[in-house]
């Protein structure tokens, strides 16, 4: 049924070939410019792994040392390339070990293809060895997933989930193919899908709405503009400073906008959210108007909805229908690419500034740097803070490198004191908060963007998560620097025992291994930081190495990470101790 909307290109197809699956399947990837993947072989999955042995000068492929290792690599390649990341992995445990990474990918909108193998097309449904319903699980987490038990199904259904992967909203595609499937002969071509039937990826922009948008974008008189991720998927960078400088409207960003804008531009106020800069949350009920740029409102930007952005109108741009009205309510939503529609905007609104509303969140800023931003970089502590030592990082690499974080303190800290210049220069989980993401995000953000440093930053609780990928750093000589924060403590649940838990710190305390030691294991140098009168030699010897290295650095066991929204309470709750 499903290949029924598959509508070809109009052009001549490619000459039939007669060859197995797995060879289809091979040149399927090549077709849809694929170089790189990640994963992990097994018995379900081996035809393929067999033909891809003779594609090794076209395909080159990542052996990671879990597959939840091969899901992450494949998503922090797609965030710094703009590319398909690619997962191959057998059936069984190996597909679901991909799971929380699919999801991950689902909620922070990044394309990926999942090509799990499955036991042969007679044994389905008999519990056969390391047989799982890999659609059934799969399916509330892809943008769309597909079971392949004919060889001849293999082009559409590869041709439609490189597609549905990457266009409109970005996301997960998990294709499963049996071993008989795998093995199967026909006389292969392919083509490039370029459409589906009733499929309308990019929502047309209605001009109506675009001139009531410049209305109230024309008469505001504080107006706010939240910055999404949809900004760096669109490639909309450049239209996005375009409104801007011409409005003068202050800009705010969350964790996934991080890097849409430069750090030093004069119009960027700071992030949002749960532990985002307090110009940004306690102006939220101060504007006039919200105007949401490729974002999804989602609840640790938004706090209290009942008690958010309560004197504003608020304008949504966004690709997706099921965004609007879905957190927020819209006063009127803009539904199409801001590639598109944020140049249409431009057009109609008037050159404005906004000079004393920007003051005041430059006061702001005066106020959370007296208050937390000198408190953390103040040379006067007794022990290191996690701001100071990202800060340095940020600066030993001139602001210009890729961060990569894993989830936790660390996380919040990276985003808020690393700088940037250039856009696609943060890989982090955002919406699922997936802890283990870190080392293999910046494995395959490294391989996705090798001309660019990638700077890791991680804690000592998901470090331990997925270290066994200092294995594929070591195989595959991956140059990522790792900055270990190690508090000897899971950091960001702890905060909240002593905030809301009255200091019970139960299950939070971690009892550390020497992780030099196992870095030296890995042939990976490192040095371990204690003091801060070491710390800038550390970094520049980490900055100056031409391979991978650990840097580890001892920080204060009990900070915490300020501003912070308490949970349930409204953006102007934010507090600053």
């Amino acid at each position: 049924m499903e290949a029924q909307t598959y509508q070809p290109v109009k052009k001549e197809q490619s000459k039939a070939v007669n060859m197995t699956g797995a060879e289809a399947l091979m040149e399927c990837l090549v077709q849809e410019g694929v170089e790189l993947m990640f994963g992990y072989p097994g018995g379900a999955i081996m035809p393929v792994y067999d033909a891809l042995y003779s594609y090794t000068d076209r395909l080159k492929h990542v052996l990671v040392r879990h597959e939840q290792g091969a899901i992450h690599a494949a998503q922090g390649f797609a965030r710094v390339s703009g590319k398909v990341g690619i997962c191959l992995v057998t059936s069984g445990p190996a597909a679901t070990n991909v799971v929380t990474g699919i999801a991950d990918a689902m909620i922070d909108s990044t394309p990926v293809v999942i090509i799990s193998g499955q036991v042969a097309s007679s044994l389905l449904g008999t519990d056969a060895f390391q047989e799982t319903d890999v659609i059934g699980i799969t399916q509330p987490v892809t943008k769309w997933n597909y079971q392949i038990t004919r060889a001849e199904d293999i082009p559409w259904a590869m041709a439609k989930a490189f597609y549905v992967a990457r266009s409109g909203r970005p996301g997960p595609v998990l294709i499963d193919i049996t071993k008989d499937a795998q093995f199967g002969k026909f006389d292969f071509s392919y083509q490039k899908m370029q459409s589906i039937r009733s499929y309308q990826p990019v929502p047309q922009p209605d001009l109506v709405k675009i001139n009531e948008a410049s209305h109230l974008i024309n008469l505001a008189k504080k107006p706010l503009a939240l910055v999404g991720q949809g900004v760096v998927l669109a490639n909309a960078e450049k239209e996005l400073m375009e409104f801007l400088e011409k409005t003068g409207i202050p800009a705010a960003w969350t964790i996934l906008g991080l890097s849409a804008i430069p750090t030093d531009h004069p119009l960027n106020v700071g992030m949002l959210g749960m532990h985002g800069n307090y110009g940004p949350n306690i102006k939220t009920n101060e504007a006039d108007l919200i105007i949401g740029i490729g974002m999804r409102f989602d609840d640790r930007v938004t706090a209290n909805p009942q008690r958010y952005a309560t004197n504003a109108r608020v304008i949504h741009m966004e690709i997706d229908p099921a965004e609007i009205n879905k957190i927020i309510h819209a006063d009127v939503p803009v539904l199409g690419t801001v590639k598109e529609t944020l140049p249409l905007l431009t057009k109609k609104v008037n050159k404005n500034e906004h000079t004393q509303w920007l003051e005041e969140f430059n006061a702001c800023w005066r106020i959370e740097h007296d208050r937390v931003i000198g408190r953390e970089l103040s040379p006067d502590k007794p022990e290191l803070t996690m701001g100071e030592v990202v800060k340095r990082v940020s600066t030993a690499f001139d602001d210009d490198a890729i961060m990569v974080t894993d989830v936790g303190q660390h996380q919040m800290v990276a985003t808020r004191y690393f700088n940037f210049k250039q856009s696609r220069s943060v890989v982090t989980s955002g919406g699922l908060g997936t802890m283990g993401f870190g080392i293999p995000a910046a494995i395959g953000a490294k391989m996705g963007a090798p001309h660019r440093h990638v700077c890791l930053f991680v804690g000592d609780g998901g470090f331990q998560m997925t270290i066994q990928e200092l294995g594929t750093i070591f195989q595959e000589k991956v140059p990522v620097k790792i900055v270990l924060l190690n508090n000897n403590f899971l950091g960001m649940v702890r905060q909240w025992q002593e905030l809301f838990f009255d200091f019970r710190y139960a299950s939070t305390e971690l009892l550390n291994p020497d992780f030099q030691t196992i870095a030296k294991g890995y042939y990976i140098p490192s040095i371990k930081v204690t003091e801060r009168e070491n710390l800038d030699e550390a970094i520049k010897t980490m900055a100056e190495s031409e391979g991978p290295f650990l840097l580890e650095v001892v920080v204060e066991k009990e900070g915490n990470v300020f501003p912070m929204v308490p949970s349930g309470m409204s953006v102007d709750d934010i507090r600053l101790e």
